[in-house]
């Protein structure tokens, strides 16, 4: 079923997915991206890293974020894409052998008046650990598709 902006309900929670994180892949996106020693190092990491040891990029997980959402809702979801992301914190490290979910909650909605088939839906997301542990937290801004633009049930909205 694809998920139109009016599908979508203010307080509506979804949580989705388990991604594990693998060492490889660590060092690898490392290696092409954040090429930092307490991410590319693993012995020195575990050695002197104030992490706590090899931990993945901020940005590899924000992929694995992204890699969660697209294969678990984005699939399914008349979307346009992101137009923004605001707060995005990575309160924790996150390590090889974790794995990772992510929970997303509606906290705004609204339709657009400049084209009115679509509207903006703004979300709390947060990707946490199998101990819950949050790891990446941030509010993304995205365009939604409205699935009868200018009818009266949209209007009331």
């Amino acid at each position: 079923m694809t998920v139109y902006f009016e599908d979508l309900s203010v307080g509506e929670k979804l949580s989705f997915g388990a991604y594990e994180v693998t060492e490889d892949e660590v060092l690898a996106f490392a290696e092409q991206y954040d090429p930092q020693w307490f991410h590319t190092e693993p012995e020195r990491a575990r050695e002197q890293s104030p992490l706590g040891g090899l931990a993945a990029s901020g940005w590899h997980t924000a992929s694995m974020t992204m890699r969660l959402l697209v294969d678990h809702h984005f699939a399914d979801a008349a979307s346009y894409g992101a137009i923004g992301v605001d707060e995005l914190r990575w309160p924790n490290p996150t390590f090889p052998g974790e794995t990772l979910s992510v929970t997303v909650e509606v906290i705004e909605k609204t339709p657009s008046e400049s084209k009115p088939d679509r509207g903006v839906v703004r979300t709390d997301l947060t990707t946490a650990n199998a101990d819950g542990e949050p790891k990446l937290t941030m509010q993304p801004i995205v365009l939604y598709a409205r699935r009868n633009p200018g009818s009266a049930e949209e209007r009331e909205e």
